[in-house]
């Protein structure tokens, strides 16, 4: 059938020799990157946010449920990324392993996670600034008509992102190196302020979600096996847990820049199981600290870390966490500016988008009518859609991309076992099957709005795909055979 025609790994890795795209990122770069992406709103607003409203102090645990979760995807991404580099990612593994339908579905859904992490780190973004610098709440804060701050923020960027990646790398490894040295001091200073009383009782009792439960305190395990919604207690330590993966998603774009990359079998891991490990321990470090420094019933939702250090009496560091959330915001969206750019590079260059979306600028090396799209969409979202309304959509995006990505592992392993693999997971399928159904599992927590809201944005895309991917696909009009 059409729809389940695949791609070979050697045509994969034959157009990855030839792309116009520029390899200049080493390990360090890739490292930084990923720094960049995963640490901004999980550690300066969800982290509170969660511990507030569903975990109380063991948010801690819910940041380490997530990171083993993502820890698994990581090993998982990390075989392909070093065996397959591509700027596809997941889209270009399903389509090399299980057919183009599911690689058009993932893509799609890659966009779609990118694309509302961009909205939803803009307006955080715009909120902090408001807040360092008394910035008026009407234009730069969660209360704007139109948040003019997060559609400004997002222009800059994608103008860098589109002069080109060397450029996007030094700006990040800059802002990258402004938060570590922020996150630190968090956990050094916020130590002697450390009162144990917080943390008592570590699990709060669960109780009733109010109304019936709102939008994220009802997940769909409730609501099919009939409990009743709660939150705290073990109940919302996962619910959390499925919230908070959001603040791990884009270690994977990681694997979009496999074609630019100068030595993807040896960097891409390294770079993937590098960040991802640097990141578990700053959130679950910080999220600690926090819930330890004031009750968690008294933590303010909109700048957690700021306003608990100046409860406790110590502005100055308010002051420089403000700093490091503005510059580590940044960072988060340099990169996911730079995601979105490679993905639908790789669809165009498929053919499942239009053609001209695929091309390199000849100068910039860079596929900038994507990335400007892209800017151009993010932005429109960030202006007028509530944080609350993206961060759960974005954790159902990458977790269903993640599930993808530890089925092609095996499968490939099957069809291709003669593939040079730099990394391999250990104790396969075990660990790949592991890891969706964790992924899976993270997934059932989210609300049933979130749900209907992903299963729409698929079903459009599948319309899309039937209507136009399916027949202006490359292989649809023989570029290669089937199988190939």
């Amino acid at each position: 059938m059409a729809v389940t025609r695949t791609i070979s790994v050697e045509h994969v890795l034959e157009r990855g020799e030839k792309n116009d795209l520029k390899r200049t990122l080493r390990a360090r770069d890739l490292v930084g990157f990923g720094v960049g992406i995963i640490i901004g709103t999980g550690i300066f607003t969800l982290a509170g946010v969660e511990a507030k409203e569903h975990a109380g102090p063991a948010v801690t645990l819910s940041f380490l449920i997530g990171a083993v979760v993502a820890g698994l995807a990581a090993l998982c991404y990390a075989e392909l990324a070093s065996s397959v580099p591509t700027a596809g990612s997941a889209y270009t593994y399903a389509f090399a392993t299980l057919g183009e339908i599911f690689a058009w579905i993932i893509g799609w859904d890659l966009l779609l996670e990118f694309g509302l992490g961009l909205a939803t780190v803009a307006r955080s973004w715009s909120g902090y600034l408001s807040n360092l610098f008394g910035l008026p709440s009407s234009l730069f804060g969660e209360d704007a008509t139109v948040n003019v701050g997060a559609v400004v923020i997002i222009a800059l960027l994608t103008v860098v992102a589109v002069a080109g990646i060397q450029q996007s790398s030094r700006l990040t490894n800059i802002l990258v190196a402004v938060k570590l040295a922020v996150c630190v001091l968090i956990l050094v200073v916020g130590f002697f302020y450390i009162d144990t009383d917080n943390l008592t009782p570590f699990i709060p009792p669960a109780q009733p979600a109010e109304g019936g439960g709102s939008v994220l305190t009802q997940p769909v395990v409730s609501g099919v096996f009939g409990l009743e919604p709660t939150v705290y207690g073990v109940g919302g330590m996962l619910t959390a847990a499925a919230i908070v993966f959001f603040a791990y998603t884009g270690f994977e774009a990681l694997a979009n820049l496999g074609e630019e990359t100068k030595r993807p079998p040896r960097d891409m891991k390294i770079g993937l199981l590098g960040a991802l490990a640097i990141c578990a321990v700053l959130y679950v470090g910080v999220s600690f600290v926090l819930t330890a420094m004031i009750p968690y019933t008294q933590i303010d939702v909109a700048a957690p870390l700021a306003a608990a250090f100046t409860d406790v009496g110590a502005r100055w560091v308010a002051i420089l966490i403000a700093i490091g959330a503005v510059t580590g915001l940044t960072s988060v969206m340099m990169v996911e500016l730079v995601t979105i750019g490679r993905i639908g590079y790789a669809m165009g260059r498929d053919g499942l988008l239009p053609k001209p979306i695929g091309t390199v600028h000849p100068k910039w090396g860079t596929p900038h009518r994507m990335t400007i799209i892209g800017g151009v969409v993010c932005a429109v979202i960030a202006a007028f859609t509530p944080i609350t309304e993206l961060a759960d959509m974005v954790s159902i995006g990458a977790l269903a991309a993640m599930i993808v990505v530890a089925i092609a592992v095996p499968v490939l392993r099957r069809t291709r076992p003669d593939l040079k693999r730099p990394f391999r997971v250990p104790l396969s399928p075990i660990v790949p099957a592991v890891t969706a159904v964790a992924c899976l599992y993270l997934m059932l927590n989210l609300d049933l709005l979130t749900w209907l809201r992903f299963l729409l944005w698929l079903v459009i895309g599948v319309v899309v795909y039937l209507f136009y991917g399916r027949k202006h696909s490359f292989l649809a009009k023989g570029s290669t055979s089937d199988g190939m």
